[in-house]
Parts: C-alpha cells; sequence; structure tokens
C-alpha cells in the first residue's frame, strides 16, 4: 500500500492562511460572469475558496479523501477521484484549474485528456506548476523523490505536448517559481 502523503499533509496545508489569486491568474482565468469552475487536484479546496466569489458554480476534485474532508468547511461541492477519471460530463465546466498538482498525477497524458474534455467549447483550463528549470525547484523535486511521492515534473511546452494541437491555442507565462499554462478550447 502507498503511503498517503496527502493524507498526511492535510491538517497542515488546511491551516496556511486564505489564498489570494495573483493579477496573473485572474487574467489567465479571465472568468466571465456566471461562469463555472472545476479545481482539479485542489486538495482542501484553499485555492477554489480564494476564487468562489468570481464563479457561478465551483467544484473541488481531488483523490484524496482525507484532504477532501476539510472543503466542507469551505462550503464547496467536493469530489472523490481521480483527474484521469473525471467523472463529469464533456463540456462541464467553463473554466478548469490544477494548481501545483500535475507533477503530482499518475498518467499525466490521460490527465490532461480528461481535463480537457470536461472543458466546455471555448472554455480556459489553467495549469499553475513548479518551474524546473529554477533550482529550487529541482531541489523540491529532488526532495519528493526522495520522499517516495512519484512526481514527475515537466516543462511547460511538454505539458502542452499532451492537449490536442488542433483543438486548442496556448499560451505559457512564468510567475516566480511557477508556470502558468493557459489552454483555450475552440468554440
Amino acid at each position: 500500500m502507498d503511503l498517503d502523503h496527502f493524507g498526511l499533509i492535510a491538517p497542515l496545508y488546511n491551516r496556511t492562511g486564505p489564498y489570494t489569486p495573483s493579477r496573473i491568474l485572474l487574467d489567465a482565468l479571465a472568468m466571465p460572469e456566471g461562469a463555472s469552475l472545476l479545481d482539479a487536484g485542489g486538495g482542501t479546496g484553499r485555492v477554489a475558496a480564494g476564487l468562489r466569489e468570481r464563479s457561478a458554480r465551483t467544484v473541488v476534485a481531488d483523490v484524496s479523501m482525507k484532504m477532501l474532508r476539510f472543503v466542507g468547511e469551505k462550503r464547496l461541492p467536493a469530489v472523490c477521484g481521480p483527474a484521469e477519471r473525471l467523472p463529469f460530463a464533456d463540456g462541464s465546466f467553463d473554466r478548469v484549474l490544477m494548481v501545483d498538482a500535475f507533477h503530482h498525477l499518475e498518467d499525466q497524458a490521460v490527465a490532461a485528456r480528461e481535463l480537457f474534455r470536461v472543458l466546455a467549447p471555448a472554455g480556459r483550463l489553467v495549469i499553475v506548476e513548479p518551474d524546473i528549470r529554477r533550482p529550487v525547484v529541482v531541489l523540491i523535486a529532488i526532495m519528493e523523490k526522495l520522499l517516495l511521492m512519484r512526481s514527475h515534473f515537466l516543462s511547460g511546452e511538454k505539458i502542452l505536448m499532451f492537449f490536442p494541437q488542433e483543438q486548442a491555442r496556448f499560451s505559457v507565462s512564468e510567475e516566480r517559481n511557477s508556470i502558468l499554462l493557459v489552454v483555450r478550447k475552440a468554440a
């Protein structure tokens, strides 16, 4: 049985202060009025709670039940399941967000297809990931390997290759030690 790293850190992670989205993230999401938002790999719902006022419907999905138990405290709906098998119909969300979670996915290619599948036509998917080109992120990657977390950090360009190139437009930007990937689904 695998060690549940996220279950162990859930109470600590939940005690971090409230999340305030950066201007770069808000611009990347470009949330229209009445939009729905899926926070995939959303853990305790910390990020989703910081964005809920900008969305008509916000849902948190995560594989860790121990993380998700804190989502209820934030009065957000939670769904337990892996990003590789999202329990939502095609085109269910106007915006899909994944913050600091893509490198933890078991099958990144399958998860990318699922994230894209649940994204509505003309929707936006925003992935925020640690930038593996930064020395501090390399140290984090090494630490996560030593903790047997099975993390797999990729460059933004490699992540974007998982998405259907003919059905989307892409952009990459940087913020501190992270990259912001925006996938805009064709209408």
